[in-house]
């Protein structure tokens, strides 16, 4: 009773077997058929080795929302160095709000030469030449994206002592935590001082022929620190061409949150834009010497998440790519060997075409002649 169950499952089974066997004896194999076999074999080959090189990589996906946090404060990372002596300069925030922050709550003046050593000189090309490509190839910022905090710092590398050059500078640099609304940094001349209605620099002490806002930014950001990744404005020198010059940075600064295999941080990204010009009242062209970041802060906030190609699509895509080349490669070579078929068979019929026999009587006959004994003779 065992067996014939058994017997009826395996008739069964065999029954449902959707890839029948051929016999040997019954198959035919061609010299075409093996040079289409082999290239449907490299190009499989090649494309699973490519499939699989898309699935290792990943890429960046955008998502948009409103940016509902309106309470926090907003970090100012900054590292600029501007060639005058820092008695000279001073550098405060003030707010829509009219809130003014002094650059005593984390600022730091430190006197330094404007002068770069050649170590510094060849990081600030390199950050120049990325800014570069960064603005004609977009998808680079995925790159620097995925490489944050395990890339190179983009810091400049501390400068050696040398006592030939004296302090020409002063390098302002730390943090801020500002109110997270629109603002306006700036550094110009003389010391920020408390006013009722706003804030005002003493610059009375300062003459103008000592005024020079040639500026270096190494560093501008906002939000988290995140070591690795390059900002609009890292490694920007201006050079003033008039001691009474304005330098303006019109900055949008836009919320961020970043979720990589490496990290997960909120930050900000931002755009710019920069405009400069010689402050000459005569001339109708009014302002303030200096230094001026005017930033303004995005109602949307970008998430920016690493994203992984599923491996149960991979297999989907390698099933396909198998099955798609063996099926056209088929279609292929069953309609070449059809058409070399009706070619051959053509020439064929032309070699056996009827020739036309003349008789005695004039006619012709289009049937072929009898080989008979006589011809023969």
């Amino acid at each position: 009773m065992r067996r014939l169950n058994r017997k009826k499952t395996l008739n069964l089974m065999k029954e449902l077997d959707a890839f029948p066997k051929v016999p040997e004896s019954y198959v035919e194999t061609s010299a075409s058929g093996g040079t289409v076999s082999l290239i449907a074999f490299t190009t499989i080959a090649f494309l699973t080795v490519m499939e699989f090189m898309v699935y290792r990589d990943t890429w960046m996906k955008y998502e948009y929302e409103v940016d509902k946090d309106f309470t926090s404060k907003l970090r100012i990372n900054i590292d600029i160095t501007v060639a005058m002596r820092c008695q000279y300069v001073g550098a405060d925030v003030l707010d829509l709000a009219e809130t003014m922050v002094a650059s005593a709550d984390g600022l730091i003046y430190e006197p330094v030469p404007f002068e770069l050593t050649p170590q510094q000189k060849e990081l600030q090309r390199m950050l120049q030449l990325i800014q570069s490509r960064l603005q004609e190839e977009h998808s680079l910022q995925d790159v620097i994206f995925k490489s944050a905090f395990k890339s190179a710092s983009t810091a400049l590398p501390p400068r050696e002592d040398n006592s030939l050059q004296s302090p020409d500078a002063c390098r302002i640099h730390g943090h801020l935590y500002v109110n997270k609304v629109a603002g306006n940094f700036h550094i110009t001349v003389g010391k920020a001082i408390p006013h009722p209605r706003g804030h005002a620099h003493l610059a009375a002490l300062v003459s103008h022929e000592s005024y020079n806002f040639s500026h270096r930014i190494d560093h501008l950001s906002f939000g988290e620190l995140i070591p690795g990744i390059i900002n609009p404005l890292d490694g920007t020198e201006k050079i003033a061409s008039d001691h009474n010059q304005m330098f303006q940075y019109f900055i949008t600064v836009v919320p961020t949150k970043l979720h990589t295999y490496k990290i997960s941080a909120e930050t900000h990204q931002f755009s710019v834009t920069e405009r400069e010009r010689v402050i000459n009242h005569a001339a109708g062209s009014h302002g303030v010497s200096g230094i001026f970041m005017k930033y303004d802060i995005s109602s949307l906030m970008v998430t920016v998440t690493e994203e992984h190609m599923p491996f149960w699509q991979f297999l989907v895509r390698l099933c396909g790519i198998i099955g798609g080349i063996f099926s056209t490669t088929g279609i292929l070579h069953g309609f070449g060997r059809f058409v070399a078929e009706i070619i051959f068979c053509r020439f064929r019929l032309g070699s056996y075409r009827s020739t036309s026999v003349p008789l005695p009587d004039g006619h012709t006959s289009n049937h072929l002649p009898l080989i008979t004994d006589n011809n023969t003779h």
